[in-house]
């Protein structure tokens, strides 16, 4: 049911606009910018942190908002946003802690630094949309408690493919089909990808070649598809997901019903997986059953076929189009596009992309060392697999071959990172199986919340 537009022409009318931060201005910022500053009534953005402030100036310049004022202080940022003023900073925490801003969006990709943005909009009672995959698909369960006991929002977004499908998901849950996979449709997969062979692609569409490499060896959507499954309660039946490749241009509907296990998608509660080359692309889907025969009949009556899948799906996601429709649903109506609903599901966790000496550095997401594979969490947990959003700046103690997992066994970790803190919480936070064990949980996460 579609209320956001009707609630956001109310507070445009009102003249009691929405006010939202960003944090991050790059390719996808900049999108976002655009789209609240040009199309989006009863929405205002009212100030933009980047690392690089011209780059902040760039995304209000090109949503045509002129008188821009660099700040550095609370005061300053909060007497502008008074006087209907915009503004730029370096320092992104002076957005999370603003009185007069509802929500904040997190757009860098950056996982230790997107984590205490998390944190902070969070502490200061800010709705915080994640466009931030790789900090959702880590930690997302634990920032869930953390919004859960300030009472604000903690989200993915509309538009990127995990909010797409998630939205398509509680359609066809509405409906009284119960969704047994959620896939979604790529075009490229080869994990052996880095920003060498990316550059030309990147630089055609003006993105960073480290991102655009996290999309082609699966890093990314690994992460897209653990957050599915921990908004949803879904498992992987694999390492690394089924995956299937099929010949370029096949349609969907003509090939998805044989292309995964039936026992995998029937037998518990439902996979997230992928596959390469369907059209339409780059779309999501969502595969059902209806154990109703009257209803069965009408599903096929209405062109879905005779089952025992029914194939439901969108065809495109238009990332920061939808952006706004996030921040309303969380300010207007505390609904969440995607959120996680408890205890972790899945992991993303570390494999090697080269081989790998020992006494090396692991670079970031999307680089040159490592890509990322979907495994279930108790697996994770059981085999110390390192998550790949706290591999940045491991030293390897040992040499790993190509292709094979790597453990915290096999690493040195940073010290004093944010990330790998609250990830030790999550694990304690819901490890716990009792209300006097929890307790004990919830006492060391209120340590974390002081330390930030």
């Amino acid at each position: 049911m579609i209320i956001v537009d009707t609630a956001l022409a109310k507070r445009h009318a009102e003249g009691n606009p929405v006010r939202v931060a960003m944090v991050g201005a790059g390719f996808m910022g900049r999108g976002i910018a655009l789209q609240i500053c040009k199309y989006t009534q009863g929405m205002e953005l009212v100030a933009i942190s980047n690392r690089t402030l011209d780059k902040a100036k760039l995304a209000y310049s090109q949503a045509e908002v002129e008188g821009v004022q660099e700040v550095s202080s609370l005061s300053e940022l909060e007497e502008n946003i008074r006087q209907g003023k915009y503004s730029v900073t370096e320092d992104a925490m002076l957005l999370c802690q603003a009185e007069g801003i509802d929500a904040v969006i997190e757009v860098t990709g950056a996982v230790e630094f997107g984590t205490h943005v998390a944190i902070k909009a969070i502490q200061n009672g800010k709705h915080i949309i994640m466009m931030n995959a790789e900090v959702d698909g880590t930690i997302g369960p634990i920032l869930k408690v953390y919004a859960d006991k300030a009472g604000v929002v903690f989200t993915n977004a509309d538009g990127d493919q995990p909010g797409v499908t998630m939205n398509l998901y509680r359609f066809v849950k509405g409906l009284g089909v119960k969704p047994v996979l959620c896939g979604n449709i790529k075009g490229l997969h080869d994990p052996y990808r880095n920003p060498t062979t990316q550059e030309g692609f990147a630089k055609k569409w003006g993105q960073q070649p480290s991102m655009v490499t996290s999309f082609a060896d699966g890093s990314k959507i690994s992460f897209e598809q653990a957050i599915i499954a921990n908004g949803t309660g879904m498992r992987v039946a694999k390492r690394g997901m089924h995956g299937p490749t099929v010949l370029s241009g096949t349609s969907l509907k003509d090939c998805v019903h044989d292309l995964y296990p039936l026992e995998d998608l029937t037998d518990g509660p439902g996979i997230v997986d992928y596959v390469v080359g369907a059209e339409p692309g780059p779309g999501v889907f969502v595969l059902g059953t209806h154990d109703n025969p009257i209803q069965q009949h009408y599903l096929n009556l209405y062109k879905l076929g005779e089952g025992p899948l029914y194939l439901f799906y969108t065809p495109y996601h238009l990332c920061h189009f939808e952006v706004p429709n996030t921040v309303a649903r969380a300010v207007l109506f505390n609904d969440a596009a995607l959120t996680p609903m408890g205890a972790p599901q899945v992991a993303v966790v570390s494999a090697a992309k080269i081989d790998l000496k020992a006494g090396e550095v692991i670079d970031g997401i999307g680089h040159y060392m490592t890509y990322g594979l979907c495994e279930n969490a108790d697996t994770t947990a059981a085999e110390r697999l390192l998550p790949i959003g706290v591999a940045e700046g491991c030293v390897l103690k040992r040499d790993i071959p190509k292709d094979q997992v790597i453990t915290y066994d096999d690493v040195v970790m940073p010290e004093g990172r944010l990330v790998d803190q609250l990830l030790q919480e999550q694990a304690a936070y819901f490890a716990a199986t009792d209300e006097e064990s929890r307790n004990k949980a919830l006492k060391q996460l209120y340590k974390a919340e002081a330390s930030v």
